[in-house]
Formats: C-alpha cells, sequence, structure tokens
C-alpha cells in the first residue's frame, strides 16, 4: 500500500509539472516582447499625431507619408495650427503634406471683429474656389460660421437678420454674409509664408498653394486651431 502511495502520490505531482511547464510553454509562445513592441508602436504613432498637429484626444494616430501622389488625394482634411505656423493634409488618417502659412498681422486669438488682423479660429468648409484671384489662387472659408455668429449676436455685435443668415448659410453649406461687423472673405491663398502679413487669411507659397488647390474642392473640411 505504502507503494501504491508513493507512486500515486508521483504521479500527480508529475501531471502538475506537466501542467506547469505547459502553461509556461504556451505564455513564451504569446511572445510578450510583442507587447512592449505594441507599445512601442502607439507611442510613435501619437507621436507623429502630435507631430502633424493633431492631439491624441481629438483624432486617432496618423501614419506620415509625403510621398502620397497629388493623384491620389482625393478625400483630404484640412488642419491649420496657428502656433505652429504649419497646415496639415490628412487622407485616411495619413498625413500626405506639411506646409508652411502667414497668417493675419495678429495672430493671436480667435477673430471678432472686421479688421481685427486675427485668423479666425473653428471648423469650416472650403465654400469658394478662386484660380485667378490677386493672390494667384485662393480658397474661400465659410466663416462666420455658427459659433462665430452666436457668440457676436448675444454680444450685440449681429442684427437678428444677419444672425439668422449666417446660420442659414452655415446650415446649407454655402458662402455667409461677408459684410457684416464679424468680417468675412477669409481665403486660403497663396502670396508667400515667410511672415504674419495678411489681414486675417492664411497664406501658402505660390507651389504650396497649387497642390492645395488642386487637392481640395468645395466642402473640404479646414479645421483651424490656436
Amino acid at each position: 500500500m505504502k507503494v501504491r502511495s508513493f507512486w500515486g502520490k508521483r504521479a500527480v505531482e508529475w501531471g502538475v509539472l506537466c501542467l506547469v511547464l505547459l502553461v509556461i510553454s504556451a505564455c513564451s509562445m504569446q511572445k510578450p516582447a510583442n507587447t512592449l513592441d505594441s507599445s512601442k508602436e502607439n507611442g510613435q504613432n501619437i507621436s507623429e499625431a502630435r507631430t502633424a498637429g493633431q492631439p491624441a484626444q481629438e483624432r486617432e494616430p496618423a501614419r506620415v507619408d509625403y510621398l502620397t501622389p497629388i493623384a491620389d488625394i482625393s478625400s483630404p482634411e484640412i488642419y491649420v495650427y496657428k502656433e505652429k505656423r504649419r497646415l496639415y493634409v490628412v487622407q485616411s488618417n495619413v498625413l500626405v503634406r506639411d506646409y508652411p502659412v502667414g497668417l493675419g498681422f495678429h495672430p493671436t486669438g480667435d477673430k471678432e471683429r472686421e479688421g481685427d488682423g486675427r485668423t479666425p479660429e473653428g471648423n469650416f468648409l472650403i465654400c469658394q474656389r478662386n484660380p485667378a484671384s490677386r493672390f494667384s489662387k485662393a480658397l474661400g472659408l465659410n466663416y462666420p460660421e455658427r459659433q462665430h455668429a452666436e457668440r457676436a449676436f448675444f454680444a450685440g455685435v449681429l442684427t437678428p437678420i444677419e444672425f439668422k443668415d449666417i446660420l442659414v448659410a452655415y446650415e446649407r453649406q454655402v458662402t455667409p454674409p461677408w459684410h457684416t461687423k464679424l468680417g468675412g472673405q477669409i481665403f486660403i491663398h497663396a502670396g508667400g509664408a515667410q511672415r504674419d502679413w495678411t489681414d486675417g487669411c492664411i497664406a501658402l507659397y505660390n507651389s504650396d498653394m497649387d497642390e492645395l488647390f488642386q487637392i481640395t474642392t468645395v466642402g473640404t473640411s479646414v479645421h483651424v486651431r490656436p
């Protein structure tokens, strides 16, 4: 009986040992190092997203591919970061172009009134395309949009009719009134990005504007951030 008890006990121990070895083997096959690699890749992606001027909380991390042919850029989103003086073109979560820009002659802060020299901040759409503007090519933004109109109306800057007309234009995604006290005619245009010199527009070097004009349409999103 003692012999059977001894060998029975040994069998249980061997069984437990085999089970432990099996678990360890399975864990090693999962390659824990991949977790570190994944974290590293995520960190790199987040870093690239921030480099692209896209905070992680605003968009998924982006890849960078400046070699994407112009002909392959068909549905871009535009991001302008005023402090960085950069315009980023993003398509399908890939940063495909990065251009320097010049801003209004008083670049800090959101636009509040006609003549304040500030480039407006917010989420806009391209509402006009002009291939022969006085600054070569130009893309009109639908400023003022709802955010600016509401703020101005409650501050007594806009009349009720002006406020209504801006909201209607915003809902229809067409050009809003450009001759109220909020100002208007905010364009992305050529003319040079060497300094802040516009009345509130976003200026690019001519060759960069030529590219941007090719890849954007009426309705393209333009996000302007501080």
